[in-house]
């Protein structure tokens, strides 16, 4: 007989690990324990050297589907005659030293849950908080770490005799199962008004069903926080939603049962197919089909081809599906405007009761608030464009050791925090915009639970340039309170380097960073970077032409603005604008540019989208951020040409020191007169955007000549676009060079905290 001590490293999603483990040694007829550690699993195991090998050989090749396992080692033991298996309590947090700490992003209803929920015969028929070890909520009510549930909300809820039995029974789908509940000792669901008295009703399910039949809006608590929805046909209802909600134009999200469901409104690929029925069950962004006219409420996704659909990922989803037949409701963020999603009763009651007409709420605290994940395919790829359920807080592993416990905070909008230790990034799930207060506080409250949840204590703190960000005023504050040392990292050096680490590269490469905003080293505003270099340093090898930016943000929030300076910069103007917007608008603008008030320079990317969409007259006022861009690439994806615009690249006088400078301005003025012949809108931002690929792939090339590399990385809010990401990435390949982009964190700035941390990593081993 032989013994290994076996330590299995990585994320195990759920605690269904041991069980497995445990059928594993009864396949094996192998003695021994198996045990969670905080980021590891302890195994010994005892047993011929066949069986043994048999054992670690299934335990590698074939763990349970949700498992993700980063490695597996072993090493000899003595003996101890052991014949028994069993499953060990995980060791205390006291009892660990410098390991890594995993906990599990929440899992979709699985479908043998769903069989026991809809069987009759099954004392769990009906029941909206049925979960197993392979399915149900994780992150969202663990307290401390390791995940065990007097550490959870569900430390409230003391289990019956039923459910001890099958918790406490290692061949029981339910064995260790920490949310483990039934209708006799679980959480329980109830129907409120908008003023927080309940409601009288024997079946709530039934009760809220037929109340969204009938053209009410209603909160429902969920996971990770609160939902608003309504009847998706309802027309009326959702003009209603959007008028409390305050949300002019930006899309709301679709629930339905199943991807049928999904099938008989939109076009749906495998691959999207495969991502809708996922255990992270994310918005996925689908392309509306023929059948769909008339179906949905146009109200859900103003002119926009493009509506996001999910699919049930909860027991309460389930039900409200079936209680419907089937029926698609908007599903919404519960929230008004951009604020943080409510997610405590209370809260949730006060800041939602005057936009809802009735709640659904649960007795199950949520302890940490986490949003829908949103994401796409493009070009046969996951896209992400917001990571956050389902998805965090599932370790990244990064290409360098971060040898020093770090904090990266992220940016400003689209908020994310990230902590590093040793190979191991934790990028946090969505926080929204911090320039709201709210959204602030839960920033911080967050990154509390975070550091933990993971203990993780961090020694310095990386966050953006920018002075005026909140969360580059958090750094500066925490850093001077607790003697941490400050990591400056410069936004388009992060893009650059949260998709050089998500790919696991560390080597010199040319990164392209294409976005809206981003505080350049020279003081100006940056956005059309082409930069050279690695975690450790970078020199900006070129950009776009740089324009002015009237008004500062308003020019953000008014794509007018952006049109009239980049015609006075190149020089020309356009009859069909100058009839469409007031000449003293216009003349009061090119003032404030000849007189340099409030229009800082800029090479931006996103504010050069925002130009040619007012320019040809789609878009010259915005209700969010990217949605001028965002109509450029549904007018560009529906036409068909392969022409593009003339620019130019003016070479340095001083190579070593200057940049290569992309000249917009013949593209401006050929646009100009396009728009003034009445070419097709769609026509010209096909054109627009052939002609940014065309000048990635050129900035390339001549970046390429003179430093010798030949792998590219794509980050950046523009790579959104999954026209001008497919296009630039097509180009780019053909003339010879390795190109990477975004598939794990959003090319947006709710990536921008792991390329902080990946700079920070690099300068802590140096």
């Amino acid at each position: 007989m032989n013994r290994l001590a076996i330590v299995v490293d990585g994320i195990v999603q759920g605690v269904g690990f041991r069980p497995f483990v445990y059928g594993l040694a009864q396949r094996f007829e192998i003695g021994g324990f198996v045990k969670n550690r905080a980021g590891s699993v302890l195994i010994e195991a005892e047993g011929t050297q066949d069986c043994l090998d048999g054992f670690v050989r299934s335990l590698s090749e074939s763990p349970p589907p949700l498992a993700k396992i980063e490695r597996i080692m072993w090493q000899a033991q003595e003996p101890r005659g052991e014949r028994c298996f069993c499953i060990e309590a995980s060791q205390d947090l006291e009892d660990i030293s410098d390991r890594p700490i995993f906990i599990s992003p929440d899992v979709a209803t699985c479908d043998e849950c769903l069989l026991d929920i809809f069987d009759r015969r099954n004392r769990r028929h009906l029941y909206p908080f049925t979960n197993c070890t392979n399915c149900g909520p994780r992150l969202t009510i663990v307290k401390v770490a390791p995940y065990d549930r007097h550490r959870t909300t569900m430390a409230l809820f003391e289990m019956c005799e039923e459910c001890r039995a099958e918790y406490e029974n290692p061949a029981d789908r339910r064995f260790h199962a920490q949310p483990i509940c039934c209708p006799k000792c679980g959480p329980r669901l109830k129907v409120i008004d908008g003023k927080g008295g309940e409601l009288s009703t024997d079946d709530p399910i039934e009760y809220l069903a037929d109340a969204l039949r009938a053209g009410r809006i209603a909160a429902i608590k969920g996971l990770g926080g609160y939902h608003l929805a309504c009847d998706a046909g309802n027309e009326s209802s959702v003009a209603e939603l959007r008028r409390r909600k305050h949300r002019d134009e930006k899309p709301f999200a679709v629930l339905v049962a199943d991807v049928a469901a999904a099938q008989s409104l939109c076009h749906v690929d495998p691959a999207e197919a495969e991502l809708l029925r996922s255990s992270r069950r994310p918005i996925v962004l689908l392309r509306k089909g023929e059948s769909e006219a008339g179906r949905l409420a146009p109200s859900i996704a103003p002119r926009n081809p493009w509506l996001g659909f999910m699919l049930a990922y909860t027991p309460v989803h389930h039900l409200l599906m079936r209680a419907l037949d089937g029926l698609p409701l908007v599903m919404t963020s519960g929230n008004s405007s951009d604020e943080p999603i409510a997610y405590e009763d209370g809260d949730a009651i006060a800041r939602l009761g005057n936009i809802a007409d009735l709640f659904l709420i649960h007795d199950r605290p949520i302890h940490i608030r986490c949003d829908d994940s949103v994401t796409r395919i493009v070009d046969g790829s996951e896209l992400p464009i917001r990571r956050s359920r389902g998805y965090a807080p599932q370790p990244i592993r990064l290409p360098i050791d971060c040898a020093v416990p770090t904090l990266a905070v992220g940016g400003q909008l689209k908020g994310t925090f990230a902590l590093g230790h040793d190979h191991h990034a934790f990028v946090s799930h969505h926080m929204g915009d911090l320039d709201h207060y709210e959204a602030a506080c839960a920033f911080e409250r967050d990154v509390a639970l975070y550091e933990s949840l993971f203990d993780c204590r961090p020694r310095r703190i990386a966050h953006d340039l920018h002075p005026d960000y909140i969360s580059t005023r958090y750094a500066g504050r925490r850093a001077a309170s607790e003697g941490l040392e400050l990591v400056p990292v410069q936004h388009h050096h992060a893009h650059m380097a949260s998709c050089m680490a998500e790919n696991g590269l560390n080597e010199r490469v040319i990164g392209v960073s294409f976005d809206g905003t981003g505080f350049g080293l020279d003081g100006s505003v940056w956005g059309g970077e082409f930069l050279v270099g690695d975690y450790k340093t970078f020199r900006r090898g070129a950009h776009l032409r740089y324009v002015a930016m009237p008004g500062g943000e308003r020019a953000i929030r008014e794509p007018w603005r952006m049109a009239v300076a980049h015609m006075l910069d190149a020089q020309t103007g356009c009859a069909s604008f100058e009839r469409r917007v007031p000449s003293a608008s216009i003349k009061l603008v090119q003032a404030m540019i000849a007189k340099r008030v409030n229009s800082p320079l800029t090479s931006s990317a996103g504010r050069l989208f925002d130009a040619v969409a007012s320019i040809i007259g789609l878009r010259d006022q915005v209700s969010f951020e990217g949605q001028a861009a965002m109509q450029l690439e549904w007018e560009a994806s529906a036409a068909q040409s392969d022409s593009t615009y003339p620019f130019e690249l003016i070479m340095p006088t001083n190579p070593g020191a200057d940049a290569i400078v992309i000249d917009t301005r013949p593209m401006i003025a050929a646009i100009c007169k396009d728009a003034d012949s009445e070419k097709s809108v769609g026509i010209i931002s096909r054109q627009f955007h052939l002609s940014l690929a065309k000048m990635i792939a050129c900035g390339c090339m001549s970046l390429r000549n003179e430093f010798g590399l030949e792998a590219v990385v794509l980050s950046g809010g523009a790579f959104m676009n999954a026209l001008l990401t497919t296009e630039a990435s097509a180009l780019l390949k053909r003339r010879g060079f390795r190109v990477y982009r975004h598939r794990v964190v959003p090319p947006n700035d709710g990536g921008l905290s792991l390329g902080q941390l990946a700079v920070a990593a690099h300068q802590a081993v140096l």
